[in-house]
């Protein structure tokens, strides 16, 4: 059941950013690109804590995954309202 769970988490991420990724097609703003780049991490970061057994959250790599798309999130933010 958790595997379940964390599968559908996964697929949850992996639409968001399909979604930002279609936006930043449209417009070219890299706002939508980070975004999209962050959610396709925590995908990844889903689906690596789905294939352990058993599953460890506390893992250093699974946690700097999340770090690193958590740190683009803050980047576009940054970018989006830093004055030009």
């Amino acid at each position: 059941m958790e595997q379940m769970l964390m599968g559908a988490i996964a697929a949850g991420w992996l639409v968001a950013g399909l979604f930002f990724f279609r936006f930043w097609r449209q417009t070219g703003d890299r706002f939508f690109l980070w975004f999209a780049l962050s959610f396709w991490l925590e995908t990844a970061g889903r689906v690596a804590l789905a294939l352990m057994s058993p599953a460890a959250e506390d893992n250093p790599g699974i946690f700097g995954v999340r770090v690193v798309a958590y740190g683009l999130i803050l980047l576009a933010i940054w970018q989006k309202n830093r004055k030009r």
